[in-house]
């Protein structure tokens, strides 16, 4: 068969569910049809393939993508595209992309056009969960008071989004204090298949996302295709367009024999981790099978899922099985199982434990073999037997910290506060809380350590933050919440929280005593990430464990114990309590789950989802258009659109460019985008504080994205940043090149857009690599950077330039800013490129003037990769794309 032959009637079967009809693309037929051996492909290419002929159009998704996705072994580095089904954002990242949307509205309506046009053409999901802060923990006030400054700091924000909830279709919120994003989308918004009606008839197709969150991977553990991408990425899809990436590698794991007794599903979590991570998956799926894998609960399957960013994985993935349908039932959504069920067992994915698809490698994992395990201090792939806690800590704490420890020694160990204390211990992220085996068994220790009489030091500050609310409905059926307060592990909150470093103040007099004696304490936390400085920036030793460990380590103050033969405390009738005398039994654990949970509790809690009477109270304006307020510090209409409507031709900005910065290797999106605190003397903070922002109300980078009047004075304002043009001063600093001064690089970019100058930024290897964060593409462009030009780039940061309508530019291999003596004082200018002969990849002459009148040229190569990176970047992006053709439709 020819790729032109492929016909989508000719693939579609029809499938009888409780007597209505559905129309679905038959992955069986297409085999029929001789595309190839369907049968023998990973479980989550064959997602992909459907998804691919369902919304083939000739133009983004060809016949050839379709062939490349049906013989995926035969296909090496192809791209491919998805069109998921659904969009989950979460408000950090949320935010920022309904601004976009609000203001391409305006600049529609400006031109004539129709803004309810502009639309969200897929469900959108935004759960509000990353901006709650435990500034207050530990007693039965903690959680309204958290919320209180939540509300009052965010308003700006939630109006905003407020105002999205209603003038948008598509579009819908879950607001804050409900959950975490992941949480919320494995209990509540997930549903395995999806259903529309088109053209008269009903469709049946899997449930697949992609998020702006790392974790999204999370859902996998219900067989859902699904990973984390850049707010770009997720606007672009949003809009309707596929998102493309390399046909990636699937490795399968294959999981024999079951846990043993006392081994949690972080403890399998971690290992997993570690071995992966060693493995190599950057970028690659992993699919789990096995015998092992029946008995593996659909929570634990999840929180293996959750932990793909941290072992490097694109996703990784459940296949769905009898205890996937078994999780829907048991969390309210019974009625979409039997069309689930029919669907996947006709696409022959539902697995009965047959035969493993081929997958590129195999692995093996005995779950015999996982023990209690903790990880740290750093990275969540360092995972330590909890027996050798005591060692491993006591060796970090000396070994120097050019070899990765932290240089104590023994005059810095005998203070007030120990070297190794715990002045954190924080029961947070979807990863364990969504987990109610390992929630029970928190709640049971702590109940059995009350009745001996333990407490916590008064040095330690406990949170609990779960997930979702449904955790504490049933700890507090199970009469378990009441010990977990006793020992002050009150609700705080219901988000990201400590996992995401909005950790809030420690024990009053604790910072102080750390900075005073320069201690290295740590902090213990069921999270996900625990890279230095993340947690708490003055908490240097952070370690991830399950939440029962989480509790017995706060009761013990430290981490240099060895809990298998030290005790945790002293009980109330003098004698020691080890780790082993208040550790629940499986069966203890699986008791209570039985007799507390079911799907009563889960539609209890979700069927008042939007009940919140505090969201209630937030007004916002009405209409389509956005009530846009001037002196907002929060929201402000993004300028995207306004400046690409006044460009005639991209290509008309690629003469005379100067340098803004000439930087090294491995420049990462965290080195270009703004994140975390905003220092007070940095350009953002006195921007701030001249618009009447106190220092206490600066909030951080991630609230205020909705801003791009603070968000460009951020990018490129890494205090690690190391720009050759800066005369050695290391920051976000740079040359202006008419007055040889030494300034930050958004002034530099501000004088040169005042003298009309367009900008270029030379780098090395590996440009853009880390999280794909939209605002270092979006960034650079406020800038006024028109070209980066590198040794190679990071994929996804690459694709995120050209749809911020910067050009990606590469020297040829050999050729390197050093090799031709380039100091960024040149003026640049790029020669071959015209309308129509400007194809994909096309090699082009880069020529460098120097002061002296010496022209130096060499070749380059173009990285607009395909044709349709081509019109994104001819448009100035994909946002004005979007818009273009809207425009044109109407």
């Amino acid at each position: 068969m020819q790729h032109e032959d492929i016909q989508l009637t000719e693939s579609i079967a029809t499938l009888t569910v409780e007597g209505i009809n559905y129309q679905y693309i038959s992955l069986p037929r297409l085999e029929e049809l001789g595309l190839g051996t369907i049968r023998d492909l990973p479980y989550s290419i064959k997602i992909l393939l459907e998804s691919a002929v369902r919304n083939w159009d000739g133009k983004f998704i060809t016949n050839e993508h379709i062939y490349a996705l049906a013989n995926w072994c035969s296909y090496d580095a192809t791209e491919v595209p998805f069109k998921p089904t659904r969009i989950i954002l979460q408000d950090f990242t949320g935010v920022p992309a309904i601004v976009d949307l609000a203001s391409m509205r305006d600049e529609v309506a400006s031109r004539g056009g129709n803004p309810t046009s502009v639309n969200p053409m897929i469900p959108v999901d935004l759960v509000i969960d990353h901006s709650v802060i435990i500034e207050h923990a530990g007693d039965r006030y903690a959680f309204s008071r958290n919320v209180e400054l939540e509300y009052e700091r965010n308003k700006e924000r939630y109006e905003f989004v407020k105002w999205a909830q209603k003038s948008f279709t598509n579009f819908n919120v879950v607001p804050p204090s409900n959950g975490i994003v992941h949480q919320v989308n494995l209990e509540y918004l997930a549903s395995s298949v999806r259903t529309e009606q088109r053209d008269n008839n009903y469709w049946l197709f899997p449930d697949s996302l992609v998020g702006t969150d790392s974790h999204t991977p999370m859902i996998n553990g219900i067989g859902t295709v699904a990973w984390g991408v850049g707010g770009i990425e997720a606007e672009a899809a949003m809009l309707g367009q596929p998102l493309y990436f390399v046909m990636p590698e699937v490795i399968g794991i294959r999981l024999k024999g079951s846990l043993r007794e006392g081994v949690t599903a972080t403890d399998l979590a971690l290992t997993v981790t570690s071995i992966l991570r060693k493995k190599g998956v950057v970028g690659k799926f992993v699919e789990f099978f096995g015998e092992g894998v029946r008995d593996i609960s659909v929570p634990d399957r999840a929180t293996i899922a959750n932990m793909a960013p941290e072992y490097g994985a694109t996703m990784s993935m459940f296949p769905v099985d009898d205890r996937t349908l078994d999780y829907l039932k048991e969390t309210g959504r019974g009625k979409i199982v039997p069309l689930a069920e029919a669907y996947w067992k006709a696409q022959g994915m539902f697995n009965l434990g047959d035969e493993p698809p081929a997958y590129t490698e195999v692995l093996e994992l005995d779950l015999d073999t996982i023990a209690a395990t903790v990880s740290g201090p750093k990275r969540p792939q360092d995972t330590i037997p909890l027996p050798k806690m005591k060692e491993a800590f006591d060796t970090v704490l000396r070994k120097p910290m050019e070899e990765g420890g932290y240089g104590a020694d023994d005059n810095t160990v005998n203070t007030a506060l120990k070297e190794g204390a715990v002045v954190l211990a924080s029961i947070t992220s979807c990863t364990n809380t969504s987990n109610p085996s390992v929630m029970v068994a928190a709640g049971l220790l702590a109940k059995k350590a009350v009745e001996k009489g333990l407490l916590p030091p008064s040095y330690v500050k406990t949170t609990l933050s779960p997930g979702s609310r449904v955790v504490a409905t049933y700890l507090e059926k199970a009469g378990l919440l009441q010990g977990l307060e006793h020992l002050g592990f009150y609700i705080d909150g219901y988000g990201c929280a400590a996992c995401c470093g909005n950790t809030g103040a420690l024990v009053d007099g604790i910072e102080q005593m750390i900075q005073q004696d320069h201690l290295v304490v740590a902090s213990i936390l069921s999270g996900n990430r625990n890279f230095e400085g993340r947690i708490h920036p003055l908490i240097r030793a952070n370690y991830l464990a399950s939440p029962p460990l989480v509790v017995a380590f706060a009761l013990a103050g430290r981490v240099n114990i060895n809990m298998e033969i030290e005790p945790l405390g002293v009980g109330n009738d003098g004698e020691p309590v080890f780790l082993k005398d208040i550790w629940p039994s499986s069966k203890e654990i699986e008791r209570i789950i039985s007799e507390t949970i079911d799907e009563t509790v889960f539609k209890g809690e979700y069927d008042r989802i939007d009940s919140n009477e505090k969201w209630a109270t937030i007004n916002s304006s009405e209409g389509l258009l956005y009530d846009w307020d001037d002196t907002s510090t929060y929201i402000q209409k993004a300028p995207y659109f306004e400046a690409v409507s006044t460009t005639t031709s991209p290509l008309g900005n690629l003469k005379e460019m100067l340098s803004l910065a000439i930087l090294g290797d491995s420049i990462t999106t965290d080195h270009i985008s703004p994140a975390g605190h905003i220092p007070i003397q940095s350009e953002a903070g006195i921007f701030l504080q001249s618009q009447g922002v106190e220092v206490r109300e600066f909030n951080n980078y991630g609230a205020r994205r909705g801003n791009h009047k603070v968000m460009e004075r951020g990018t490129f304002a890494n205090i690690r940043l190391r720009n050759r043009m800066a005369n050695g001063k290391e920051g976000g600093y740079t040359k202006h090149l008419p007055t040889e001064e030494i300034v930050s690089m958004f002034e530099a970019a501000s004088r040169y857009q005042k003298d009309g100058r367009n900008l270029l930024i030379i780098a090395g290897k590996e440009y853009g690599t880390g999280s794909s964060r939209d605002w270092a593409a979006k960034g650079t462009t406020l800038l006024g950077v028109k070209v980066i030009l590198a040794e190679s780039f990071e994929r996804i940061h690459r694709s995120n330039l050209v749809g911020m309508g910067v050009l990606p530019v590469q020297f040829l291999e050999g050729m390197t800013a050093n090799s031709l003596s380039l100091d960024g004082t040149e003026t640049y200018s790029i020669h071959g490129l015209t309308e129509k002969t400007f194809i994909p990849r096309q090699r082009a002459e880069m020529q460098a003037v120097r002061h002296d009148g010496t022209i130096v040229s060499f070749p380059i190569e173009i990285r607009i990769d395909n044709a349709i990176e081509r019109e994104y970047y001819m448009n100035g992006g994909i946002l004005p794309t979007v818009m273009e053709k809207l425009l044109s439709n109407q």
